[in-house]
This record gives structure tokens, sequence and C-alpha cells, in this order.
């Protein structure tokens, strides 16, 4: 898990968020209002609201609609997470039943951190290593 995972707000453009994830090279974004957990993005969400290559606005048409964008439009709602106190197991079995690679870990509505489908890959090489 990782702590204290990068947060976007509902009011995050499409390009900060882009950004955000490039720079910090993450796939996924919890979404918090006043430090609650509102929505979740992922990469593929932004990649899904950029404009198609067929457009006829032109670039700058395009780039002043982009920026316009904002996550509260975007993002899942219906968040899945886990406590704290969720087994690796539970957790990836949610991910495996919702086809999802990452879970924001959640305390009272509060995000606590982030498992990902990598973390739990990572902790299985720990464990080969260790026999």
């Amino acid at each position: 898990m990782t702590a204290n995972p990068v947060c976007a707000t509902p009011h995050t453009t499409l390009p900060e968020a882009l950004q955000l994830m490039q720079e910090r090279r993450i796939r996924r974004l919890p979404v918090v209002d006043k430090g609650k957990l509102v929505g979740i993005v992922t990469r593929g969400d932004l990649r899904g609201a950029q404009p198609s290559e067929a457009t006829s606005l032109s670039i700058f048409e395009i780039h002043y609609l982009v920026g316009r964008i904002t996550l509260d439009r975007l993002m899942t709602k219906d968040v899945l997470s886990v406590s704290p106190s969720a087994t690796v197991g539970e957790a990836a079995t949610i991910m495996l039943k919702n086809k999802i690679a990452g879970l924001p870990v959640v305390e009272s509505d509060r995000v606590a951190g982030i498992l990902t489908e990598s973390d739990i890959f990572r902790m299985i090489v720990r464990m080969w290593e260790k026999e």
C-alpha cells in the first residue's frame, strides 16, 4: 500500500490531472473534497475524455475546451475501497471481481492509502525471495 497517496479535487482540470499523473508516475487519482473521498479517476478515464484526432476543431479550440473539463465530470463516483484492516486477500478478491487495478484504503471517509496490483505483486515477489 502507498500511504498518503497523491489526490486531486473535483475541480482539478483534465490537463492538471494528466500532468500530475505523469509527473508522479501514477495511474489512478483518488478525488477528495474537504478531505473526503468522492471519486477516483484513472489514466484511462482521462485518455477517453480527450478529443479524437478526427475533430474539425482547431488546436486552440481543443485546448480551450479540454482545459475546462474537471474531474467531477469524469470521475467514478461509486468508489470501491477497503479499510485499513482488510486483508490483502480481501482486497485482491474485490479487485479481481470488479476488474480494477487499485483500491483506495479508506478510514472514516478519508483516504489513508491506495493498494494496487503492483503492491500485491511486490509482496509476492518478496515472499518468494525469502524462500
